[in-house]
């Protein structure tokens, strides 16, 4: 029996969907944590969801495989923890343009993606949970002001996590969507605002450089890039390297000005086009990431909106959503991070010094954690080597 056409159409809706509503309130908080402004953010936004369509149809057109790209999320919440640096906003897009910069040579200089993939999996992870730790506590900092909006919210990502997990994030944001219009009603605000794309110029700072530039690039790299060419060849897809990295890179430095961060290679969501369940024959699947594309276009055009109506928002309404959205990748990476039983001190102090949120000499935290615990488990990894796991004492 021929597979309809409208499953893999449906499909690659579910996947724009599901992408967009689990994670732009990690982009807005993201972008608003380094100086944005709410037009600039959601000048940020908009053009995002632009550059990650118009490269997935490129992709999808050249390969005829279901390449599906995303913006960073562990990224917009390493800018959300991290804060403003040194020359706020305009440092800020300098260092978007640096991580667009660092994509490219990654696509050109395949040595360079390699440097990335010798990071210790542990140290790397550990940075990841110690950057989200912030955010995904801001739920339950948020009971104290809002008991009953931010508690329903938490019910409701519970309840959805026991009946349908995939969805707990798009259903909690659309409960907390209904709060924000309500709030938007009775303040008298203006909910619907014409999108627009608000143009920076870029100033490079070593603040800026190395606090936003450097991190970003890395959990970029190794949270979102090497595992989404991980879930393609699962699915019996090879990703082409060369050409993803430059596209990706080209993206972002495309998008840096308006207030894009990165885009990169999906990882959770490119499961879905890339799947049976898009279609049984493999080399029809594009059509899903295809169609995602689309409507990732279609989006763009409601993002200042929902800007606006997050800004009407009572307040960490925003803040406790992005920390749902986030729970589940934290998690993930604080198991990872202490997965080896040899690096769970050094993953440890990456972990703390990245939640920290300290800045030296103007530079971040992120930064610091991943180079005090790859200088820690240098230090230690005789010692630790020649210790064995507690499962192994006598």
């Amino acid at each position: 029996m021929e597979h309809p056409r409208r499953h893999t159409i449906a499909m690659g809706l579910v996947t724009a969907l599901v992408g967009f509503t689990s994670s732009f309130a990690v982009v807005l908080a993201g972008l608003r944590g380094v100086g944005a402004t709410p037009e600039q953010a959601a000048s940020g936004l908009a053009i995002l969801c632009i550059t990650q369509a118009l490269g997935m149809l490129w992709l999808t057109w050249r390969y005829r495989a279901p390449l599906t790209l995303a913006w960073s999320t562990p990224g917009a919440a390493l800018l959300a923890s991290q804060g403003a640096v040194a020359g706020g906003w305009p440092a800020a897009v300098g260092a978007f343009l640096v991580v667009g910069v660092l994509i490219v040579a990654t696509g050109l200089v395949r040595p360079l993606g390699s440097l990335i993939g010798m990071i210790p999996p542990t140290i790397a992870q550990a940075m990841l949970a110690g950057i989200l730790f912030p955010l995904c506590l801001a739920p339950f900092a948020s009971l104290a002001d809002q008991p009953w909006l931010v508690g329903a919210l938490i019910l409701v990502w519970i309840l959805m996590q026991r009946l349908a997990a995939r969805w707990a994030t798009p259903v909690t944001f659309g409960v907390a969507l209904v709060i924000m219009i309500a709030a938007t009603a009775r303040s008298g605000g203006a909910a619907l605002t014409a999108p627009a794309l608000v143009l920076t110029a870029p100033a490079l700072t070593w603040a800026g450089v190395l606090g936003i530039a450097v991190p970003l690039y890395v959990v970029t790299m190794a949270s979102q890039n090497v595992p989404g060419v991980a879930v393609l060849k699962a699915a019996g897809y090879e990703t082409p390297w060369k050409e993803t990295m430059l596209v990706t890179g080209a993206g972002t430095l495309a998008s840096a000005g308006f207030g894009g961060h990165a885009i990169n290679l999906a990882a959770i969501t490119a499961a879905l086009p890339a799947s049976p369940e898009s279609h049984p024959e493999p080399q029809r699947r594009w059509v899903a990431t295809a169609t995602a594309g689309w409507a990732y276009l279609g989006i763009a055009v409601v993002a200042a909106t929902l800007t606006a109506l997050v800004d009407a928002a009572p307040a960490g309404l925003l803040e406790s959503v992005a920390g749902l959205a986030l729970l589940g990748t934290f998690a993930t990476s604080a198991s990872g991070a202490m997965a080896e039983a040899r690096d769970r001190v050094p993953a440890a102090i990456t972990l703390l010094l990245a939640a920290s949120g300290v800045a030296i000499v103007g530079i971040g935290s992120a930064f610091w954690a991943l180079l005090v615990g790859l200088a820690v488990r240098r230090i230690l990894q005789p010692r630790v080597a020649a210790v064995p796991a507690p499962a192994e004492r006598g």
